[in-house]
């Protein structure tokens, strides 16, 4: 009994600390701006699909989640914090949508069969970071108006990035769904 106890112990403090791990590699993800035409990139994106296949669904929901509440108490862990503001306040506004979708992002790349083709793994890791622009679209429309050019402003600039990242992405996934067994 004493070492199903230790085991279980050894079990959650590995968890906790791939979970704390991955929040701070989001936070440095959201840091580095890379020159990428039209806007610049950061690697959230990549990231948050990174955690869904590396951690698995339920490992990779509750990182995200981490960055996301430490982000909402004024840690400066999101893109472009603390310049332009922090919290409750900067969390409400134009990137909120794009926010929450990371949860669902995390949630499909660790839930999809990834141990497939490299064709299905790259249209499964589209639709994972499409559910990141669906959100954050929605709620950018809900935010600005429906009027405005929604897609010229939230996806368009963003698709030449996401595609780099997706085929990137794509190219690791077997090395990354291998290292899993660790977590």
């Amino acid at each position: 009994m004493e070492n199903i106890k230790v085991a279980l112990n050894q079990k959650l403090v590995k968890y906790f600390f791939a979970i704390f791990l991955g929040s701070l590699l989001l936070t440095i993800s959201a840091k580095i701006k890379i020159p990428f035409y039209p806007v610049p990139m950061t690697m959230q994106t990549f990231v948050v699909l990174l955690i869904g296949i590396a951690f698995g669904w339920k490992i990779g929901l509750s990182t995200i989640l981490l960055y996301l509440c430490e982000g909402l108490v004024g840690l400066p862990v999101f893109a472009g914090t603390p310049e332009k503001g922090i919290g409750l306040v900067y969390f409400t506004g134009p990137t909120m949508g794009y926010l929450i979708g990371f949860l669902f992002a995390a949630f499909a790349a660790g839930y999809l069969n990834l141990n497939t083709t490299i064709s299905f793994i790259f249209l499964k890791l589209i639709l994972s970071v499409s559910i990141i622009y669906i959100i954050g679209i929605f709620w950018l429309g809900l935010l600005i108006g429906w009027d405005k050019p929604l897609l010229e402003l939230g996806l368009f600039p963003f698709i030449l990035a996401e595609l780099f990242k997706i085929s990137l992405l794509t190219l690791l996934t077997k090395k990354i769904l291998s290292l899993r067994k660790f977590i």
